[in-house]
């Protein structure tokens, strides 16, 4: 079996390069906001929780992604991808009017708005990817996907920085904006052929009640989103407990960027190679022996040693997005096309709400219970979880369906 670098695998395909070249570019204005809006409610107010309401106003709406997701079902893809780039651009343009903390409102209705926008494009973007790109290269492209997201993420912030400094909130804002507008130029540019969506039949209910059904219903799915829920839960406590981390190594809490940095190199890694080892393994495994790697970095985050801490970073970064890698791509290969919005849509609701449970509880917890005792617990929890998973019969259709004809024989 050829497998070639991931890289080389998704640019050669025309449609697959363009479509990661609208994630990146996008990814950078959204990076860039995510630090700058934070930063700039507490420069406005001086306070940490309007500033934490952010983040919470962009989330929300992944909670309605069952229903978000339909709408991605409803309408054509590469059209719906352009409208919501140049949607998403247009009240970002807006915060140039913020000034003062009484226009704080209008920042917090401008990100829920983005969030729920974004909810619609990433299930409306998966889909596409599915339909238009080779089924052998959607491991690939996932992969990449979490490396361009996490390239972005050490990256952007900086330059987010700089221009809020330079600039202020609204230099960010307009930044994010021709982001979007960038990332609309190329979807138009893609040269794919898709059907009309057939008329609903259904009312919405019942229409995000499908997917639901037929995410739950599906034996190779199921178990790959249950595992990713209770990993994201695990992961989001553990993320909760970094600056207690941080404190019993004996640095400031700055530090913690340090760890993030050694953690986002971890997830880069992970995505460049996540292609050759789902067809290796599928998609399963891929994610068990993530999550097994994962158990063991969080419980070994409670040694207060520094390259231990260091090693830690960088194996959580290469075991969390293993599982989330295979979810996406399971999604992808075992939905059909018409029911692919909204059932990728509920499988994000699924496991990305469990991590902001997971944050506000660590939150709590980290005040009352020793951060090491709940490190190793997590770790066993953790351990348990790919346990299970690799514990159930082999689905050999995950095999089967991360392979194709063209990697037997390749052209």
């Amino acid at each position: 079996m050829t497998t070639g670098w991931t890289a080389v695998r998704v640019l050669r395909d025309r449609t697959a390069g363009r479509c990661l070249t609208a994630v990146v570019v996008s990814g950078f204005g959204t990076s860039a906001l995510w630090l700058a809006s934070g930063v700039w409610v507490k420069d406005l107010t001086g306070s940490n929780g309007l500033a934490a309401l952010c983040m919470v106003a962009m989330w929300a709406p992944t909670l309605a992604g069952p229903l978000l997701g339909t709408l991605a079902d409803r309408h054509r893809r590469r059209p719906l991808l352009v409208a919501l780039s140049l949607f998403m651009a247009a009240p970002l343009l807006t915060l140039c009017a913020v000034d003062g903390p009484g226009d704080l409102w209008l920042l917090y209705a401008v990100l829920f708005v983005y969030g729920a926008a974004g909810t619609v494009h990433d299930a409306a973007e998966s889909a596409l990817v599915a339909g238009a790109v080779n089924r052998s290269l959607l491991g690939d492209f996932n992969g990449l996907r979490m490396t361009a997201n996490e390239g972005m993420k050490l990256l952007a912030p900086l330059a987010g920085a700089g221009l809020y400094t330079a600039y202020g909130g609204p230099g960010v804002a307009v930044l994010d904006a021709a982001s979007f507008l960038a990332a609309a130029l190329v979807y138009l540019s893609l040269r794919v052929r898709e059907e009309r969506p057939a008329p609903a039949r259904e009312g919405g209910r019942s229409a995000t009640a499908e997917g639901v059904r037929h995410l739950w219903g599906d034996a190779g799915l199921r178990p790959l989103v249950l595992a990713g829920g209770v990993t994201m839960l695990c992961a989001g406590v553990s993320g909760a407990l970094t600056y207690a981390v941080v404190e019993d190594l004996g640095h400031s809490p700055a530090y913690a960027g340090v760890l993030y940095a050694v953690q986002g190199a971890g997830s880069v890694t992970v995505g460049l190679l996540s292609g050759p080892a789902l067809r290796r393994l599928g998609a399963r495994r891929f994610a068990a022996y993530g999550i097994s790697l994962l158990a063991v970095a969080v419980a070994l985050r409670a040694v207060p040693y520094d390259p231990a801490a260091w090693a830690c970073a960088a194996a959580v970064g290469v075991g969390l997005p293993a599982a989330l890698i295979a979810m996406l791509t399971g999604v992808q290969q075992r939905t059909p096309g018409p029911l692919l919005g909204r059932v990728t849509a509920t499988a994000g609701t699924l496991v990305h709400t469990p991590n902001v449970i997971g944050l506000a509880a660590g939150a709590v917890l980290v005040e009352l219970l020793d951060h090491r005792a709940q490190l190793v617990t997590l770790g066993v929890v953790l351990g348990v979880t790919a346990a299970v998973l690799l514990g159930q019969s082999p689905a050999s259709a995950d095999r089967t369906a991360a392979r194709s004809t063209s990697d037997a024989s390749p052209a």
